[in-house]
Parts: C-alpha cells; structure tokens; sequence
C-alpha cells in the first residue's frame, strides 16, 4: 500500500519539528550554502535524522533557514555526492546509510570473522563451489602452471540481509582438497583453512580499481547496471612466500568505504631495528557519521 498524502505531510512536520533552526550569519565570510550544509551534517552526526528517515522539502529548508531556493540545491547536492543523502524522483530526499569500510592496511582476517566480532550478522550465499583448471591470469597470480586444479569460490555475502559484495576466490586444490566440500555459507574460509587444514596465513597484497556493474553483478548486488563498484583483487601468501588464495571482490560503491592507513618510517631505522607498529583490523564498520567504529 503506497504511502497517503497524510502520512507524508506527517513525516515531514515530524522532520521540521526534530529540526531546530539555527540562525545562519549573514555577516560573516563563510558562504550560506556551507553553513546550512553543515547544519545538515549535524543533524546526521547528532542521530537526530537517522538512516532511511526523510529530510524537510527544498521549500521547507528555504523557510526554516530564510535562504534561497538555489543555496539549499547546492547544499543539498553537496551532501548528495559526499554520500550523506539520497535523492528518490517523486519521494524527496532522505538520509543515506553508513558506508561499511574496510581497511587496505590490516591484520590478515576475513569478511566472515570481522562482521561476527562486530556484533553484525553476516551472511553468505554460495553461488558455486567446484574444481577448475586455473586460467592463465589466476595461475599467474598464484604461481601455478596455467591448468592446474583449483577450487573456485563464488560467493555472494550479506550483512543484516543486505547484499554488499561478490567474491570468487581461487585455492590450489592440492593443498586442502577437502575444502571443495565444506560447508562456507555457515563457516569462516580463514578459520577452516587454519583450524581444519593447518595452512597458516601470514601477509597479503592487494590491488585497488573502479569497475560498472555488469547485468548480472547488478541483480545479485541490487543495483543498476553500470553502478560503480569496488573492485579489489587479493593474493594470500603462507609464511614460506608461496600463494595460497587469490580472490577477485566487487563491493558496492554506495555501501562501502576502503580506509588506507599510512605509516612513516624514519629512515635513520636499520630494518632490524624498526618499531613494531599494530595495525588495524579489516572491514572496519563505521557506526555513525562522526567516524565513531564499533
């Protein structure tokens, strides 16, 4: 059932009530636009418009705050781009969700294990599970003679029921045949590897691009086609240097965020002497807008 012409007006008195104006100056240097959009940030930082939830019409920002129609536009737009807000044709425009972030630089966890110890409720659908001859372009990534048998992963993953990424990922059959038959839509990928199959993980590396979604990535991600994406590849490696999991994933680009984390090193540091530094887990989830992590 659509929503009454009532319903709406409530929403939106609801909206302007929650919403304090604050005077804008119109004696200092800072442009309107930028004042009325980071008062619409506020509102978001405060948790007083949450995620989902409508914010007040152009006509009613323009009253609220006595500035033109053309400055709520750009302020508006701004926060549009900056992934703030949301625009629905015929709707209005409503407060957009959090984007889930994860880091480039990190501890070598997994999807799996990282939104578990969140406190999230991840889940995954396992679109195909098999043994392949490698490709040439996987065999190169993995060190492996073109055609050797691997098990090929693809999964499409889930968290609170919401669908945000597509991972294939390619393991050498050779060194846990068994995995082809496990369970991994109830189970970890790392902790199986680890715990059932002794393989250690030690370091990765890993290769940043943006793609369009393809028809078929767009119905499984629940987007349009030609959306952005996040298209991140990954070689795993054991603590003797050999590859042992390289996996292509495409992330939604409304939904999530890579964070790189950088650290200077002071040259004067011979390489044994070099300070340990801990880094960050991966997948880090952004609670809020203020940069607050659970």
């Amino acid at each position: 059932m659509g929503t009454t012409n009532h319903e709406q007006n409530h929403e939106q008195m609801d909206a302007r009530a929650e919403m304090t104006p604050v005077a804008i100056n119109r004696s200092g240097p800072v442009p309107y636009y930028y004042q009325l959009k980071e008062l619409i940030k506020d509102h978001i930082h405060r948790g007083r418009w949450q995620p989902g939830s409508r914010i007040p019409s152009e006509p009613q920002l323009c009253e609220l705050y006595g500035v033109s129609r053309t400055v709520v536009r750009q302020a508006l737009g701004e926060l549009v781009a900056e992934g703030y807000l949301r625009k629905e044709r015929g709707r209005g425009t409503f407060v957009a969700k959090p984007k889930i972030a994860g880091s480039l630089v990190q501890r070598l966890t997994g999807f799996y294990e990282d939104v578990v110890r969140r406190g999230l409720l991840p889940r995954t659908k396992v679109l195909s599970q098999s043994v392949v001859p490698a490709p040439q372009t996987v065999a190169a990534y993995l060190e492996i003679p073109v055609d050797t048998p691997v098990i090929r992963i693809e999964r499409l993953r889930f968290v609170d029921d919401e669908p945000l990424l597509l991972v294939t990922t390619y393991i050498p059959y050779v060194l846990c045949p068994g995995l082809v038959k496990e369970d991994l839509a109830e189970n970890s990928l790392y902790q199986l590897m680890e715990e059932k199959y002794g393989i250690r993980l030690a370091r990765g590396r890993r290769m940043l691009e943006a793609v369009a979604a393809t028809e078929l990535e767009a119905q499984l991600l629940g987007v349009k086609p030609g959306a952005p994406l996040l298209y991140l590849r990954s070689i795993t490696y054991m603590p003797n240097g050999q590859a042992i999991e390289y996996y292509e994933a495409k992330h939604r680009g409304d939904r999530s965020m890579l964070e790189v984390e950088l650290i200077r090193t002071d040259r004067a540091y011979k390489d044994d002497q070099k300070p340990e530094v801990d880094l960050p887990p991966a997948n880090t989830v952004v609670t809020d807008r203020t940069g607050n992590k659970q």
